[in-house]
């Protein structure tokens, strides 16, 4: 069957329907069955609000209340979040105003490293795992993923961005988290195979896959945090993990199949399509001529993004990488915290404060304000986002502060020295 892939042109005042009529374009209900439990797999690229970086709240509460208006039980829905020893999930669903949205629903809200129960991957997949291209290699001892995915339906809720590792960034990366460990970092210098192993793995486990992306912020340059903001008002969904990121890499001026590694190795591998040119586009179709010509993640490197790929792939990997699988690793989880949320942060807030005055800008500074009847499914969006916006100057002290504690956490939870793992289950 055809790979199909749905845009939408969207503005503050119909998204939740514009939501609602994206996942039924794209036949949603044929993939994600009402008699098992969803998972919405929420994306946190930084714990701070940036836009671009994170699913949107409107995002969220747009795929929920499109859910729940099809006739899934709110019992069977949940918020679903991974850790990272350099993102904290919990503040991060706080400051993106995720957890408002899970908490008016009612819905559980499940964090994958607080009493989740682990499978060895051999006991989950069997035999498939020896068709994996890289991960035997990058651990040899096997790993572990949470049991509780095996016969879930998931959701991902990607934003459109680029990435310093991958070029672009959305659906398949968006399982990144979720289904490896802490020590997911030792893929990094085979990020590309990872995603498509991933990608395997998640087609073995699950009972269904589907994706929205939300491109009302879309971001560009060293991502998945220090980018360039933009407005874009586009929204996509799809099946086919691999055919909305090659449709989303489009819309950014990439070339899919030539730019982005794992959507070729992806396709050439049978897991989805990605060539633009065989996919059923459905929705918005004019959207599509939009020239975003964005300059991509490698143009315009901060200083860490070019030491990673130094210590990747360059020069340092040898007499560095190695660090990075060994107690000493903390250092880059401490570098990583100290540049990014205590200096990159607030020094470059100014980037945003134009893309704040907008209609979504402002309709995030008003979130708490704007909040809407859980109960009632038919209102279309936000008329009024009111006049406020979010200004992050404000903030940035309460942000530093933050940033002290999310760095004291990064030691403290930092997998070589944090003797408390989740339980795996052999």
């Amino acid at each position: 069957m055809k790979s199909k892939v749905a845009i939408i042109k969207t503005t503050p005042a119909t998204v939740l329907e514009d939501y609602h009529r994206l996942m039924n374009l794209a036949d949603y209900q044929n993939y994600i069955s009402k008699d098992v439990d969803t998972a919405l797999k929420i994306n946190i690229s930084w714990h701070f609000f940036y836009p671009g970086s994170s699913t949107t709240p409107w995002q969220l509460e747009g795929v929920i209340r499109a859910l729940k208006r099809d006739g899934f039980k709110s019992e069977l829905i949940h918020g679903c979040h991974n850790r990272t020893v350099v993102i904290d999930a919990h503040l991060g669903e706080k400051e993106n105003k995720q957890i408002n949205v899970i908490n008016s629903h009612n819905l559980r809200n499940i964090h994958l490293y607080e009493g989740e129960e682990w499978i060895d991957i051999r006991d989950a997949v069997g035999d498939l795992t020896k068709k994996f291209l890289c991960l035997n290699e990058v651990y040899p001892k096997g790993f572990s993923i949470p049991k509780r995915f095996i016969g879930e339906n998931i959701i991902h809720l990607p934003t459109v961005k680029t990435h310093v590792f991958t070029t672009t960034t959305g659906a398949m990366k968006n399982a990144f988290g979720g289904l490896l460990n802490e020590k997911r970092h030792w893929t990094h210098p085979v990020i590309h195979e990872t995603l498509v192993d991933l990608l395997m793995i998640q087609k073995k486990i699950h009972n269904g896959i589907f994706a929205v992306m939300d491109g009302t912020f879309a971001g560009d340059g060293p991502g998945p945090r220090c980018m360039v903001p933009h407005v874009k008002n586009v929204i996509l969904a799809s099946a086919d993990q691999v055919a909305i990121d090659a449709v989303a890499a489009k819309l950014m001026g990439f070339d899919p199949l030539k730019d982005c590694k794992y959507i070729r190795l992806a396709h050439d591998a049978g897991l989805g399509c990605g060539d633009v040119r065989q996919i059923e586009i459905v929705g918005d179709l004019d959207a599509l001529d939009e020239k975003w010509n964005f300059a991509g993640p490698f143009k315009k490197m901060t200083f860490a993004s070019k030491c990673q790929h130094l210590i990747y792939w360059g020069p340092l990997k040898k007499p560095v990488e190695w660090s990075l699988k060994t107690i000493l690793a903390p250092w880059s989880y401490m570098a990583s915290v100290i540049y990014h949320d205590m200096y990159w942060y607030p020094k470059n807030y100014g980037r945003v404060e134009e893309i704040l005055n907008s209609d979504w800008g402002r309709l995030f500074a008003n979130w708490e304000q704007l909040e809407l009847s859980p109960d009632d499914l038919s209102v279309p969006g936000w008329n009024d986002v009111g006049d406020k916006p979010l200004r992050l100057d404000k903030e940035t002290r309460k942000m530093i502060r933050k940033a002290f504690r999310v760095l004291g956490t990064a030691i403290k939870e930092a997998p070589e020295f944090h003797a408390k793992k989740a339980k795996n289950i052999r």
